[in-house]
């Protein structure tokens, strides 16, 4: 049973238990970080960051992530968590999809809408991804190529490996390819509209994914710029994302603010705490001065 907690009480830093979604594109064993999924069964996406995602252990075992935002939105980034981290696993190309931005989505009662980054933590030889579109084309010829099947040839595909940061934003249209693990950081959002499946028997949202498409966007590879201490891979108005390459020489003070962590191997600490490879330690804004220190590369996600 979760433990109760005096609003005062310092609560990080936060470990969550992740949350294994099934996709029909997904593969049948998880990276060895997680616990492999049942035999037939096929995962595409671990959600890092979900509402629902639950409080490892400390004073807060137990707890949801929408609970702890209600309860300490100043700590958390807001009375709704704002950022959702995945690890995408994908075996088979994912769909053709695209989001609408705040405006489009507030115009229709939601919340926010959808801008997100890809860093690719692995890849196969060839894989590649799609943002927008390799000319110019209009929504009535994106229609046509949708009947005819041939919206692939119009997409602009990038070759991507290793280390390679792309952003999205919304209003993009966007497909990620087979053979390459992803982390993905998006504003907390679930409207997706699909364009195209590749004859998967799943429902299109054409007419409204189009009139949220843009031909000209943000969207495409991300140079990193290296900062003092650290390598920023992507800064849009919703996220940031950065990686530290700690070398077991030196610590690094992190800023009070509310950022998580997500540690690419073993070897790195947060303070006294051990830091899971795959798994988010959220760090909340809590006046606390945490150091991160020991060896290997994390990566930090935090809000502009």
């Amino acid at each position: 049973m979760a433990s109760e907690v005096k609003i005062e009480e310092t609560i990080g830093p936060i470990e969550l238990r992740p949350i294994v979604q099934e996709r029909i594109w997904g593969v049948e064993e998880l990276p060895a970080w997680y616990p492999q999924p049942e035999t037939g069964k096929r995962i595409g996406e671990v959600w890092l960051t979900a509402e629902s995602c639950v409080a490892a252990d400390g004073p807060w075992q137990g707890k949801s992530l929408a609970e702890m935002a209600k309860l300490r939105p100043e700590a958390m980034g807001g009375a709704e968590f704002p950022l959702l981290i995945k690890i995408l696993l994908p075996r088979e190309k994912l769909s053709v999809q695209v989001h609408p931005n705040d405006a489009e989505a507030q115009a229709m009662g939601l919340p926010r809408g959808k801008s997100e980054c890809w860093y690719v933590l692995s890849a196969e030889s060839g894989a590649t991804v799609a943002v927008g579109f390799r000319g110019e084309i209009s929504s009535e010829q994106i229609r046509e190529s949708i009947a005819d099947g041939t919206l692939e040839d119009n997409l602009n595909y990038l070759p991507v490996k290793a280390g390679d940061m792309v952003y999205v934003d919304a209003g993009t249209v966007h497909a990620i390819g087979p053979g390459m693990v992803v982390l993905e950081t998006q504003q907390y959002s679930d409207v997706t509209y699909r364009l195209y499946d590749y004859g998967r028997p799943r429902e299109l949202h054409v007419d409204a994914g189009l009139a949220v498409s843009k031909t000209n966007t943000e969207a495409g590879l991300v140079a990193p710029v290296h900062m003092h201490g650290f390598v920023r891979l992507v800064a849009s108005p919703y996220f940031v994302v950065d990686k530290f390459s700690m070398d077991g020489d030196a610590s690094l003070g992190l800023a009070d603010r509310m950022q998580m962590l997500v540690a690419l191997g073993d070897g790195c600490f947060v303070g006294e705490r051990m830091l899971k490879p795959g798994y988010v330690v959220v760090l909340p804004a809590e006046g606390v001065a945490y150091t991160l220190h020991g060896n290997g590369e994390v990566i930090r996600i935090a809000q502009p």
